[in-house]
């Protein structure tokens, strides 16, 4: 499995990023080839390497979908799929990452302009987290603003 950060492209992707500076615009560009990666079987897991990228999930699905640094971006299941299910495969828990019947409800709710399309405004980093649960229980809830102990 590889652990990856798409939201470096972000921060330093393009042919006017620290990428391009450092390595060239040729070989940035062949750099966070994720659809590659995946066309080929590779098995991803994202990450943010905060504080180095934002912890923005949302943003590494962006990255991932959308690159700056050229090539051809991932799908946004294929996208989904690394930043959930991709990170409890690489610590050998398969079968989580998932909403099935029995699995552990770890989850987050997310709320977007009423008149978006949700992906398209969770895309758009229009969406805000307002509650997050670790196996059914309620870790923080933004009506409060802070973690729970529940």
């Amino acid at each position: 499995t590889a652990s990856v950060q798409p939201a470096f492209d972000t921060a330093w992707g393009g042919d006017e990023g620290m990428y391009a500076a450092r390595v060239g615009r040729d070989r940035a560009r062949a750099m966070n080839p994720f659809a590659a990666m995946a066309a080929i079987g590779v098995p991803m897991a994202f990450g943010s390497d905060a504080p180095v990228t934002p912890f923005a999930p949302w943003s590494a699905i962006r990255a991932a979908t959308r690159p700056r640094s050229g090539g051809r971006g991932l799908s946004v299941p294929a996208a989904l799929h690394a930043h959930t299910v991709g990170g409890w495969h690489a610590a050998r828990i398969d079968g989580a990452g998932t909403l099935d019947v029995g699995a552990p409800a770890h989850l987050a709710f997310w709320e977007v302009p009423s008149d978006a399309d949700p992906l398209e405004a969770a895309l758009a980093g229009e969406a805000r987290c307002v509650r997050t649960t670790v196996s059914g229980r309620v870790a923080y809830d933004a009506a409060t603003s802070s973690a729970l102990d529940s």
